[in-house]
């Protein structure tokens, strides 16, 4: 019988139903987004995005359930789940994933088979995303 790991399921972060953040957000564990995020999101533990959730984020975690509506990337290094209500428009970087019928996926989705593939797409995708970052920010100095 494997053994559960408690800590991982104890919620560190919760934005909920009707509440609002802007900025990015860094979790050590468990987060659960119900509410509004428009910002990054990084947790060592699982991500939840319940169905009325909206998202404008790129979202990092291990094990990614999508129920809401997610416009970013997601990179889950264990499994990504995607619900018959959720909706990502964005890429998709994992080792697993279930896409449940009725649900919406916009973007690429790229499924390793093994550790060293997995280093190499999360480093050629933080790689483009930093090119990426210094052209914006070239951009917008140069207006």
């Amino acid at each position: 019988m494997a053994r559960v790991n408690h800590t991982e399921l104890i919620i560190n972060t919760i934005i909920g139903p009707g509440t609002s953040v802007n900025g990015d957000i860094t979790a050590p564990g468990f987060v659960r987004v119900d509410g509004s995020l428009r910002g990054d999101l990084k947790a060592a533990g699982r991500v939840v995005v319940g169905e009325n959730a909206r998202m404008k984020s790129d979202i990092s975690g291990t094990n990614v359930t999508i129920g809401g509506v997610v416009q970013g990337n997601i990179l889950a290094s264990e499994r990504i789940t995607i619900l018959s209500t959720g909706l990502v428009l964005g890429d998709i970087i994992t080792r697993r994933i279930q896409a449940d019928d009725g649900c919406l996926i916009h973007g690429r989705v790229v499924v390793c088979q093994d550790e060293a593939q997995w280093n190499a797409t999360v480093s050629s995708y933080r790689d483009a995303r930093s090119v990426y970052s210094a052209i914006s920010g070239f951009a917008s100095q140069s207006e």
